[in-house]
């Protein structure tokens, strides 16, 4: 599952990052609400944990900012702020479940786990970058007027590089993600599966969308690099 931990104090944001990485979740970190409006907006999240006192942009208007442009996360505030009006603010804010400040880790992972089997009803959502749209739950990208199948391999490595937009993704977090940690995968067979993932994304006269950065990786981005 993919998580969106939204918290300025960085040592409680790694520390929530690795009990959710531990748990067996995908985990990104923000640290500002500015960041977090920019993820939210470009990538497909499972659940989203903030707090409401944030740099830049409040918690409470991530949340409704993000709603209003139909994000499908389960949002769950963690705050310091236990009033029954701070509460009752961040649900009406479009929050789906609200967890006060200091919290036991174990109760907080349950409330993960909870929001897991909520969002694990819903087929996965589309993802947009640029013009590229990708539909995971139906293994196909659109692009223009054009429409071109996956693989489930190719989702599944197409999908990381959507969730990590204009990021510089590791040749074996793609390996993992493409085809789990136990797999025994070379840099050169990744290299054949991007090719042709590549050929589906891009077409003649049109932007390069997925760069190679040599000896390190791959990104999704419209910038050559």
């Amino acid at each position: 599952m993919q998580v969106l931990v939204v918290e300025d104090k960085r040592s409680l944001a790694v520390h929530l990052g690795r009990a959710l990485q531990g748990e067996g979740h995908s985990v990104t970190l923000a640290y500002d609400g500015e960041e977090a409006l920019r993820l939210g907006k470009t990538n497909a999240y499972d659940v989203m944990l903030l707090d409401v006192m944030l740099p830049r942009v409040d918690g409470l208007t991530v949340i409704k900012k993000l709603r209003e442009g139909r994000l499908g996360a389960q949002a769950i505030i963690v705050s310091a702020r236990d009033s029954m009006r701070d509460i009752v603010s961040g649900l009406d804010a479009g929050a789906d479940d609200y967890l006060t400040k200091p919290f036991a880790l174990d109760v907080l992972l349950a409330k993960v786990r909870a929001a897991a089997r909520r969002v694990s009803v819903r087929p996965p959502q589309p993802m947009q970058f640029q013009d590229l749209v990708f539909r995971p739950h139906e293994f196909e990208i659109m692009r223009g007027s054009r429409v071109a199948s996956l693989t489930r391999t190719e989702c599944a490595l197409l999908s990381v590089l959507m969730r990590r937009v204009r990021s510089v993704v590791p040749h074996a977090v793609l390996i993992e993600e493409g085809w789990g940690g136990d797999a025994e995968v070379s840099f050169d067979s990744l290299y054949v599966f991007i090719r042709a993932l590549r050929s589906k994304i891009t077409h003649s006269g049109e932007i390069e969308l997925l760069h190679t950065i040599r000896g390190v990786g791959y990104s999704l981005r419209s910038e050559s690099c």
